[in-house]
């Protein structure tokens, strides 16, 4: 049972993986990344090492895309029509 669930977990973190690199947006970009690092922190866990599984959904998939979004928005704030 818990090989399916690891098959599905697998299969959707190279999906949402291939959404993140080819997304021409970049907000669906950082959220697909943060879903790629919360996808793998579930195969930390289902790997018995439920410590590095906290790890990364703490680090990868929170505080990473919350910097991510963070900076973006700054980013885009600084720009200009004329710079577009």
């Amino acid at each position: 049972m818990i090989i399916y669930v690891a098959t599905i977990v697998v299969i959707a973190v190279i999906i949402t993986s291939l959404i993140a690199v080819f997304s021409k947006k970049l907000l669906s970009s950082i959220i697909a990344m943060g879903l790629v690092s919360l996808g793998v922190s579930g195969l930390f866990f289902f790997l018995q090492a439920p410590d590095v599984a906290i790890t990364e959904a703490a680090i990868g998939a929170g505080l990473s895309t919350a910097i991510f979004v963070i900076a973006l928005k700054r980013v885009k704030k600084g720009e200009t029509k004329d710079e577009e």
